[in-house]
């Protein structure tokens, strides 16, 4: 778990919003077993607005999936520091509408910061990044040892003799 100062004199219902983030990812943090992304962990930091993520892994590679529909591709910051994976965007208000008549906004809005402590077995070096249908899938190689090798049992060549001579 990530330690993120929190300045209690910002902007007040901003600044409740990030406090029940910060304190549903604590609680989040105890609830979820250990073996979710071994080697792993995950901080959250300020925003209304969080997408939520999908990760998987297999024998190749370790990948993401975020959920940010309505957020522009150029809008998406992807960065990847020593073996911290940081996705940085934003999710505008469209206040396209003349005349303010809403009766119920439900869709959440704002800037958002998701990290994310990669496992040592993944290759930071080789990281490819796709949007479609508003899913961003975040694909990272695992280093060539950390890939499962087939190993072929081979027969000894004095083998097939020594069963001959036992069978005499």
């Amino acid at each position: 778990m990530t330690l993120t100062r929190f300045t209690p004199f910002r902007s007040g219902l901003h600044d409740v919003a990030v406090l029940q983030n910060r304190l549903n990812s604590i609680f989040n943090d105890f609830a979820r077993p250990a073996t979710d992304f071994p080697g792993a962990s995950e901080s959250l930091a300020a925003g209304n607005f969080v997408p939520a993520v999908d990760i998987y892994e297999d024998a190749q590679k370790l990948v993401l999936k975020l959920e940010v529909p309505g957020i522009p591709t150029d809008a998406l910051d992807i960065r990847v520091e020593g073996r911290t994976l940081t996705v940085k965007g934003e999710r505008k208000f469209e206040n396209e509408e003349k005349e303010e008549n809403f009766h119920r906004i439900e869709r959440r809005f704002g800037s958002f910061v998701r990290s994310f402590t990669l496992p040592a077995t993944v290759d930071v070096e080789n990281v490819e990044a796709q949007a479609t249908d508003g899913v961003l899938n975040i694909s990272l190689a695992k280093k060539p040892e950390a890939k499962p090798k087939q190993i072929e049992v081979k027969v000894g060549a004095g083998a097939p003799k020594q069963m001959e001579a036992e069978a005499a």
